[in-house]
């Protein structure tokens, strides 16, 4: 869609149902999420309503065509806040234009002004594409893993 204007702008209750297509298009390449509307409609709700993280979208002749959320978490080593990306995506039809680039300064952006002073996410290990996306806007491979347990 070249030559569409692309605003990135924080995202808006009325942004919900599109964000979640954005979702399905992200949870079909990460094998770690299963889609879930409901679930995923409350999350972006909570993330929308906590001053502790921003949702930010890509938008196009009033279409979002690309998403990204971030949080802040406190981190002992870093004493300080450090931002947790996650969510990115941008609709294939769109890609390849720096929207991706542009949602990640973006909520880098935001998280400088709230304090962050490290920026982190996670990309699943089969994500291939993902993973040289963030090496190249400066993000390097750390030897952390990510573990997890549902609660009992």
């Amino acid at each position: 869609m070249p030559g569409n204007e692309v605003k990135i702008r924080a995202a808006r209750p009325g942004d919900l149902a599109e964000m979640v297509d954005m979702l399905k298009l992200l949870f079909t390449i990460e094998e770690e999420f299963r889609i879930d509307y409901a679930r995923q409609e409350r999350g972006l709700s909570l993330l929308l309503g906590s001053p502790r993280s921003v949702v930010l979208a890509a938008e196009a002749d009033g279409k979002v065509v690309g998403m990204v959320t971030g949080q802040l978490v406190i981190s002992t080593s870093e004493g300080a806040p450090s931002l947790w990306a996650e969510d990115l995506v941008v609709d294939p039809a769109w890609r390849n234009q720096g929207i991706g680039r542009r949602l990640m300064a973006a909520v880098a952006e935001w998280a400088v002004k709230h304090g962050a002073t490290r920026l982190q996410l996670l990309v699943d290990q089969s994500n291939d594409t993902g993973k040289a996306f963030h090496q190249r806007i400066g993000y390097e491979l750390t030897r952390m893993t990510c573990m997890r347990k549902y609660p009992d």
